[in-house]
């Protein structure tokens, strides 16, 4: 296999060599990731400026490209010039969960988005902690799910989601098979002074898991199982179709 690794933590996160090094015994594994951290940068592009890349060696001989870019510029850059299309993308290994809502904001998840969009497969992958000590057992599930999906592939318009809690392997309760959950952020803007009594604002947030709804990622996360959700490009609310139909939106005023 060729294998196109990246991530939002930046080229030199350990997460990311973890899974290079997995990833080695399917065949060739080519990492192009951000040059700096890029959490939350979502499924944003560069447009309003040029993109850069530069080979980096890393002090154990490993080597991977780094650009000015986001996760998803990572995709694009990778599939259409330094690597060519792949067998498969994963991005990882992220440090902190991309569950539920979480989706959306996750430059780890969006690049594997991206991917989705060149038709490739591809997986995102994190462990749910802020502080990993251990990425074996997740590199170790990026392996099993890159060698199935090897065998089966994936559908199109659909990439996977992966969330593994922070645990010894041998305390992983297994993998479920789950879907998004919900998992939202209370108080989320914090105004404050600085040292001239400028006013400035910080995000920050307190989660609010759902926890009694469904077989879902936050469900699963959170009674130690590895999370496995099946994401789809297509965000249509299909059962409000006929209602919207019913406005009247087109009246003269």
């Amino acid at each position: 296999m060729k294998v196109l690794a990246t991530n939002d933590d930046g080229i030199y996160a350990d997460g990311l060599w973890a899974l290079r090094d997995a990833l080695s015994a399917l065949g060739e594994v080519i990492v192009v990731a951000p040059d700096r951290p890029r959490s939350a940068s979502g499924h944003a592009i560069t447009l309003h400026k040029p993109l850069r890349v530069r080979e980096v060696s890393l002090t154990n001989g490993e080597w991977g490209y780094c650009t000015n870019g986001t996760p998803s510029d990572c995709v694009v850059l990778g599939i259409v010039d330094i690597v060519g299309k792949p067998d498969l993308v994963v991005s990882g290994i992220n440090v902190g969960a991309n569950l539920g809502e979480d989706l959306t904001y996750s430059g780890t998840v969006c690049a594997a988005m991206e991917a989705a969009l060149f038709e490739v497969p591809a997986f995102s992958i994190s462990i749910t902690s802020d502080e990993v000590e251990d990425f074996g057992p997740a590199a170790e599930v990026a392996l099993r799910l890159a060698e199935e999906i090897g065998k089966h592939g994936l559908p199109p318009d659909t990439f996977l989601n992966v969330n593994v809690p922070p645990l010894p392997r041998e305390k992983v309760a297994g993998i479920a098979v789950t879907t998004q959950g919900r998992r939202r952020y209370q108080s989320r803007l914090e105004k404050r002074l600085d040292p001239r009594g400028k006013e400035y604002y910080w995000l920050k947030g307190d989660l609010e898991d759902a926890l009694d709804a469904g077989d879902t990622d936050v469900k699963a996360v959170a009674r130690g199982f590895v999370s496995v959700t099946p994401i789809h490009l297509d965000l249509t609310d299909y059962g409000f179709i006929d209602a919207l139909k019913g406005w009247d939106l087109f009246r003269s005023r």
